[in-house]
């Protein structure tokens, strides 16, 4: 194994290093923070704007008259989309169906696969609440993440002990090769380190850009790299207290500006480019966050309506609150499971239905007589919005 340094403590060293029967060069990054320090004062009124837009955010509770509802919804949006930028299929519909076993969508795996990203995130955040981020919370979560599907083969929730690469059919040509196994607990352990480090004059937007960068740069797991590397963002503002509640997700802004995104990253490795990925990051966090903030604004306007109209033109105006409220969280929803869930009698929840159904707010989608599935379509569109169907 060879080693080369290139000069400039901002741009890491390569290893020159045999995988698959071919000399690669894989990418040692260095520790963070960037030497010679990151500019701020050219960041400054990008941050301002990312800060702000946060704040009106982080307020959004105020709006919604259940915000643990938002954050359900929104996870599940999140999970959809990170899945997209690595190859499935799946939409938030197929999603929710799935967990509702109403009808199928997408093929199995992808939806599993969706569904294990819910079932991570929700973990992380439960558990950083007794565990501080960490390598053993990040191992904790991959786990669950890989636990079943495509990923279930690629040692989840263990750090690599072979070479990976990014892009390309093999390592001679690929776009990036990530450090050799011998090198990713040292990597690991300087990233774990800058996490926790007190740096006053580093503000927690800038940060959580640096962690990300280092974090896909390391390429720590065999698979799940990109989605957990996502998912640390949010966990890592909510850590930091910038954020209450998880409700930002930049995977709908990385999977719309892909190639920016993967363009910057590889600049960051290859020329130690640090700012010109920070300006592209907290574009993405104020745009993001003034997008949620609007989608909350829209589904609380939308449950108003909706629950008005209820009682101002239904018979029976409990049950079908009863039923409507349910809807929230299941915006595919059967009979059978409304019974389950609210403890109302089959013939007072079919008539709920069919009120709602004559009153527009919800439509059925199989054309059945038997195992009949209602959706609410105008939360769905809200929710839909950039994720597919």
């Amino acid at each position: 194994m060879q080693e080369s340094n290139k000069s400039g403590s901002r741009l890491g060293r390569f290893i020159e290093t045999a995988v698959a029967g071919e000399r690669v060069r894989a990418f040692v990054p260095p520790p963070l923070p960037p030497e010679p320090p990151i500019e701020l004062s050219h960041l400054l009124s990008r941050l301002s704007s990312a800060e702000r837009a946060l704040g009106r955010l982080d307020g959004v509770s105020l709006l919604l008259p259940n915000k643990e509802l938002f954050l359900y919804m929104y996870v599940r949006k999140e999970a959809v989309l990170s899945s997209q930028i690595e190859g499935t299929q799946s939409t938030l519909s197929d999603l929710l169906r799935f967990e509702t076993d109403a009808v199928a969508g997408a093929p199995l795996d992808d939806v599993r696969e969706v569904s294990n990203y819910v079932d991570a995130m929700m973990y992380g955040l439960d558990r950083m609440e007794k565990l501080p981020i960490s390598l053993r919370l990040i191992r904790e979560m991959h786990g669950r993440l890989l636990n079943s599907g495509r990923g279930a083969a690629q040692n989840p929730g263990e750090f690599r002990t072979s070479q990976n690469w990014i892009g390309g059919t093999r390592p001679g040509n690929a776009m990036f090769v990530p450090p050799p196994p011998n090198e990713v607990m040292s990597c690991l352990g300087d990233w774990e380190r800058f996490v926790h480090a007190n740096m006053p004059g580093i503000p927690p937007l800038i940060k959580a850009g640096l962690l990300h960068v280092q974090f896909e740069t390391i390429h720590p797991f065999l698979d799940g790299n990109g989605r957990l590397g996502r998912l640390l963002i949010t966990l890592f503002l909510c850590a930091e207290g910038v954020l209450r509640q998880p409700l930002l997700y930049l995977s709908l802004y990385f999977k719309t500006h892909r190639a920016d995104y993967y363009r910057l990253l590889q600049e960051v490795r290859e020329r130690g480019a640090w700012e010109p990925w920070l300006e592209f990051f907290l574009d993405g966090i104020a745009e993001t966050a003034n997008q949620a903030f609007d989608t909350a604004n829209r589904i609380a306007n939308l449950l108003a309506a909706d629950r008005e109209r209820i009682l101002a033109e239904a018979d029976r105006t409990a049950s079908v609150l009863q039923v409507h409220d349910l809807m929230r969280t299941r915006p595919f929803l059967t009979a059978a499971v409304a019974v389950e869930q609210t403890a109302l009698t089959m013939p007072t929840v079919n008539a709920a239905l069919g009120q709602l159904q004559s009153l527009g707010l919800v439509n059925e989608i199989t054309g059945r007589k038997r195992g009949r599935v209602f959706a609410y379509s105008a939360y769905l569109d809200i929710l839909s919005d950039g994720a597919g169907g």
